[in-house]
């Protein structure tokens, strides 16, 4: 069951939800929180690989997937330029924590989507147990480059009840590849079964 904005607003009070920094009145909807974009950005580098390999033997161990995106650090004010067809990792503002008796869903904004921007390529499922900034898979779809800003509001979580908290919250896996995460970071598939 969805919560609504006043079911979040009481687990913000009761902390089994929190941001940092706390959302404003008009960042809260009918049942979701907008938030903003941040200044860091994943592109990848062209020419760094034929090809990437996403299942064992042969995949890319993690340094080498690492080595295979730059970092792009945007100013305040200053826009970060996505082209028709191109692919980027974005980070949130806001760092979100989530008790372990809820999940997240991330959906991007319907007008940024008219423009052709899509923010999750299909990680839309925020765990139960979360804590950390979240990262945000930009794909433009459309026939224009769009400036992205950061600090605009660019897509909104809205919580869902489980209907018993989880045994397994995503901030004690010792499996967990993304917690406490503060920047965008690359995939770590190379780490599936391994604890990190």
């Amino acid at each position: 069951m969805k919560l609504s904005n006043e079911d979040i607003c009481a687990h913000m009070a009761d902390g089994k939800i929190a941001f940092e920094p706390p959302p404003t009145e008009d960042q809260i909807g009918a049942m979701s929180v907008d938030l903003q974009l941040g200044n860091a950005f994943r592109v990848f580098l062209p020419g760094k690989a034929s090809h990437v390999d996403l299942a064992p033997p042969g995949g890319l161990k993690g340094e080498d997937i690492e080595a295979l995106m730059g970092h792009v650090d945007v100013a305040d004010g200053e826009p970060f330029y996505l082209h028709p067809g191109e692919f980027a990792l974005g980070i949130t503002v806001q760092r979100v924590r989530i008790w372990e008796g809820l999940a997240g869903r991330l959906d991007g904004r319907s007008s940024l989507a008219r423009l052709g921007l899509m923010v999750h390529a299909t990680a839309h499922t925020i765990d139960p147990g979360w804590d950390g900034r979240i990262t945000l898979e930009f794909f433009n779809c459309g026939p224009l480059p769009l400036a992205l800003r950061p600090g605009m509001r660019i897509c909104a979580i809205s919580f869902e009840a489980l209907m018993t908290p989880s045994t397994k919250p995503y901030a004690l896996s010792p499996t967990s590849k993304y917690k406490e995460q503060l920047a965008p970071l690359p995939s770590r598939i190379s780490t599936e079964g391994a604890a990190e």
